[in-house]
């Protein structure tokens, strides 16, 4: 279905609205979690660190506010209003960020809004209404395409060969056979902080103090986050739920006395609950691009006039 309709706008069969300043975009031709997310947010402060003031628009999947634009507070937005992953990319990259499932709509009011000269549609690779300058595709290293079919009979939203027609793959943890030209995204564990009392904790002091937890995980890959604990020497429990889960607190109640550990994404819907939070810690991370996928954005962006 993504496939015809990108056919019927490049045929001229269905018309795309073209924002007045460059519109980069974001997504993956798979479904569950490649990243996409992480990758986002490195690449507003990559944007900002090269002089530009990017905005971000997004579908605010799961949210209940989303039926028109809606801005996305930096800091005490309710996911359960905007979605849990703009909400996060608001509180991480302190740039305008407006929800709304018609990312036209979202866009004009991005740029009503305030001074944006480029905007960053989050997820947006398969919206094709949307006029883009940039398309930027996520895959995931270990799980690379999967079968190679499209929904239902696979994982992917469009054909494998999708990838050859983006500007710039990204593929995340390790190398994809798939996409052998892709740059490498790497996650960097920072710290570990508690969603109660909001104490911080470099890794190794929390692996220290904290051998075995519960691994809580509402996200499109649970398998990922629990090997990444491991990685740090903390021996997890996976709890998976599915992606965009809406927790009520029963999720994070264990008898063991043993921490709860979530990702940052599913922190941001926890603190809004009405429950005892002191055993739960967030591991926060950051994306990390290699020097040459730095090299690689730099020269497509000035290729396209973003950059000079």
């Amino acid at each position: 279905m993504a496939e015809r309709r990108r056919q019927r706008v490049l045929s001229g069969r269905d018309g795309s609205w073209r924002a007045p300043v460059p519109v980069i975009v974001v997504g993956n031709v798979t479904v569950g979690g490649t990243g996409k997310t992480p990758l986002v947010i490195w690449l507003v402060h990559w944007l900002k660190q090269q002089g530009l003031r990017p905005g971000v628009v997004s579908r605010g999947y799961g949210g209940k506010g989303n039926r028109r634009p809606l801005m996305v507070p930096g800091t005490g937005a309710d996911a359960s209003r905007c979605g849990d992953e703009p909400v996060l990319i608001a509180a991480r990259t302190r740039c305008p960020v407006v929800v709304c499932r018609n990312r036209v709509k979202a866009v004009q009011a991005l740029l009503e809004a305030g001074v944006v000269d480029v905007v960053v549609a989050d997820d947006g690779l398969q919206h094709y209404a949307l006029a883009r300058d940039v398309e930027i595709a996520v895959v995931d290293g270990r799980r690379g395409l999967g079968n190679g079919r499209l929904l239902p009979a696979g994982p992917l939203r469009e054909p494998a060969e999708r990838l050859g027609q983006v500007d710039w793959v990204v593929s995340n943890g390790c190398a994809c056979s798939a996409a052998p030209q892709a740059s490498l995204m790497r996650m960097r564990p920072i710290d570990f902080i508690n969603l109660g009392t909001g104490e911080s904790l470099l890794p190794a002091e929390f692996a220290a103090r904290h051998d075995r937890v519960h691994a809580v995980a509402g996200i499109g890959n649970p398998g990922r986050f629990a090997r990444l604990l491991e990685e740090l020497g903390v021996r997890a429990e996976l709890h998976a739920f599915a992606d965009h889960h809406r927790f009520s607190g029963s999720e994070i109640a264990y008898e063991d006395g043993a921490p709860v550990v979530c990702t940052d994404k599913d922190a941001v819907k926890l603190v809004g609950l009405a429950v005892p939070l002191a055993h739960c810690w967030r591991l926060q991370v950051a994306a990390e691009i290699d020097a040459s996928g730095e090299r690689c954005l730099h020269s497509i962006l000035t290729r396209r006039g973003i950059l000079k």
